[in-house]
């Protein structure tokens, strides 16, 4: 996660969301709206890489308590200061890949907007630690792109490179789902079958969708004898 707690952080990050394209905007909204369509007001939520807290602060008017964790503390500051007097929202400054968080903690996990191959982390590792925190007969959300979203991505990106806020994007490199900058940032996806082949190794049966015709969905539910 190195990218984004060095170069991409806080302010600069929050930049790259204002600066969307209204079809970018509308996927992120999306986004946020089926997670909304999952969580219960009594539910306790695991965000994974919440940058400034976008995500999280939505999701803190539908839930009973929100986490938001992510690696850079720029993020996490700008994510507290935007708090408001009643939120049941609290932002911590941890690895996606090794939260520090008791067994069985949550009742949803969310990773969305690409975050498991954005992070720079072992999706594997992402996902079994996932599991891990989430209380059995809980569930987990991780989102990739729609391969259909791609134009828009794209447009996306080079926004955000003409604003400085990301490297020049590599075009000899960047394709098949992948955006890659000549400053070391590179984003993949994951498909369909890189969604199931990644839940077979953790012998759990995904729901995989498409929302929006931009976001990929792979949604779990951890059974009562997870990992015993």
């Amino acid at each position: 996660m190195g990218y984004y707690s060095e170069k991409l952080a806080g302010i600069r990050l929050r930049e790259c969301y204002d600066i969307a394209p209204a079809r970018v905007k509308q996927y992120l909204e999306a986004e946020i709206q089926y997670v909304l369509s999952r969580t219960k007001p009594e539910d306790s939520v695991l965000e994974l890489g919440c940058g400034y807290g976008r995500v999280a602060l939505e999701i803190a008017g539908a839930a009973k308590h929100v986490v938001g964790i992510d690696t850079a503390p720029e993020s996490i500051a700008l994510a507290r200061s935007l708090v408001k007097d009643g939120m049941h929202c609290e932002f911590l400054e941890m690895d996606a890949a090794a939260p520090g968080f008791d067994d069985n903690r949550f009742d949803l996990v969310v990773c969305i907007q690409n975050g498991i191959c954005a992070f720079g982390a072992d999706p594997y590792v992402l996902v079994k630690e996932a599991i891990r925190v989430t209380c059995p007969g809980g569930h987990i959300l991780f989102s990739s792109y729609s391969d259909k979203f791609w134009p828009h991505r794209l447009e996306w990106f080079e926004q955000q490179a003409e604003r400085g806020l990301l490297g020049e994007i590599d075009y000899d490199t960047t394709g098949d789902g992948a955006i890659v900058c000549k400053d070391g940032f590179r984003a993949g996806a994951m498909g369909d079958v890189e969604f199931r082949e990644l839940c077979k190794r953790i012998e759990l049966e995904p729901n995989i969708f498409e929302v929006d015709e931009s976001s990929l969905f792979c949604e779990l539910v951890k059974p009562y004898d997870a990992f015993e």
